[in-house]
């Protein structure tokens, strides 16, 4: 790791400020400041989100309601992919790709992978695409449900006049 990376160690994630011969400091996107021991950078499993390249991938998980043209939401998500500026859409990475996951409760679950020039964007492209998720549905009628129960409710007010006629 280098001064500058965006590491995740444990339960902290941040951006590394300072590294000394026994601790390395890590400032979150909370401002918060983690002094971390090297031990623990040596001994336990480190994500350098930059190490090699500042780009990165994202994931948009998305539900529709069942009844949906799944192709029509396909289409729909690669085309908000397409116009994000922010997402690579050529080159040695993936380009973006919907995978249908699964049938869910309440909902057919997709997923939008898509690659970003800089994964330091990242929170904020989600973001970006989230808006736009939600305006090109409500253009194209596709609805994202709400889980829905349905509840039975059964009448003991007939059983029991009943048991008292007898």
């Amino acid at each position: 790791i280098r001064k500058g990376d965006w590491i995740a160690v444990g339960n902290t994630e941040g951006i590394v400020k300072d590294i000394q011969i026994r601790s390395t400091r890590i400032q979150t996107f909370d401002r918060c400041d983690v002094i971390v021991p090297n031990s623990e950078l040596i001994s336990n499993q480190v994500t350098n989100w930059v190490l090699s390249s500042k780009s990165g991938r994202a994931t948009i998980p998305v539900g529709v309601a069942y009844g949906t043209d799944t192709e029509k939401v396909r289409k729909t998500l690669l085309s908000i992919a397409e116009e994000n500026d922010h997402i690579v859409k050529t080159g040695v990475v993936p380009k973006p790709v919907v995978l249908f996951r699964e049938f869910g409760d309440s909902s057919l679950n997709f997923e939008l992978r898509v690659f970003l020039h800089d994964v330091e964007d990242r929170l904020s492209v989600i973001s970006e695409i989230n808006f736009a998720i939600d305006k090109a549905f409500r253009e194209h009628g596709i609805e994202i449900p709400f889980p829905q129960r349905d509840l039975h409710v059964k009448s003991q007010i007939g059983r029991a006049s009943c048991r008292e006629r007898v």
